[in-house]
């Protein structure tokens, strides 16, 4: 009933034409004619490894050992003008000198040179332990040779002219500092104010201190664990201000 009812429908009572849909021209490049003579062109190059036409390299110029390195210039010969250095020993040509005599008695010469000549000092030397092995004392550094030096205990040039350097360096930055500090209006505290700074700060301390030690064994309430951090606070705060005033000998406050 329903397929009859769809071909009664008002729609189908002409007859419609099929409309097949029209496809647009195909795209086609303009540089289609160049880039096919082109590659007709280049395509001979292609049928080689590499570009046509190169020149093989020659099998007799193979990388040899030893070419690669640093090579030394000529060796310049000397001028054949020049005499060599006298030798120490004889020429294996050289025939000794025969038929000389001498009538010096050596016998009597060295017994002579024995009974009048000085006797040789005995070097100094030293043993490790008592039966050990002997060493020179002049060169173990036990015996003081230095100190016949005409310079010795002198302080040398460079380091006195060191010193010199640097308390002129000191000077000036402390005249510089100085300068500043005038500028800024700052107070110079003399040895004086701060040894007396110094010993308050130390007595603030013993007095913390002694409050500390005061304190109970068992700390089990809140107010006594603050006042306990509070005391350690406080001699914290004094151990490093008296470090500070100690380590530095110049101490400047500002003007209020």
């Amino acid at each position: 009933m329903a397929t009859r009812r769809a071909q009664r429908n008002v729609y189908n009572l002409l007859p419609r034409l099929e409309e097949k849909p029209v496809k647009p021209p195909r795209y086609i490049s303009k540089f289609r004619p160049s880039v096919k003579r082109e590659a007709q062109e280049n395509k001979a190059q292609w049928k080689t490894m590499g570009p046509a036409k190169v020149a093989v390299p020659s099998p007799k110029n193979f990388l040899q050992k030893h070419s690669k390195e640093p090579k030394l210039p000529p060796r310049i010969k000397e001028p054949d003008s020049k005499k060599l250095p006298a030798l120490s020993v004889p020429r294996r040509t050289d025939h000794p000198v025969m038929g000389i005599q001498s009538k010096k008695n050596f016998i009597n010469t060295n017994a002579v040179a024995a009974i009048t000549g000085l006797p040789k000092k005995p070097q100094p030397i030293y043993v490790d332990r008592r039966q050990g092995d002997k060493y020179l004392l002049e060169t173990s550094g036990l015996f003081p040779k230095y100190i016949k030096k005409k310079d010795y205990g002198v302080t040398p040039k460079y380091v006195t002219r060191r010193n010199e350097e640097k308390k002129r360096a000191q000077k000036e930055y402390e005249a510089s500092i100085l300068e500043d500090l005038k500028k800024r209006a700052m107070k110079h505290l003399s040895d004086e104010e701060r040894r007396n700074l110094l010993q308050g700060l130390k007595k603030n301390w013993e007095e913390v201190y002694r409050e500390f030690q005061n304190l109970p064994v068992e700390i089990d309430t809140i107010p006594k664990k603050l006042y306990k951090e509070k005391l350690e606070s406080q001699m914290k705060q004094l151990e490093h201000d008296i470090e500070a005033i100690e380590k530095h000998k110049f101490i400047y406050i500002a003007n209020e």
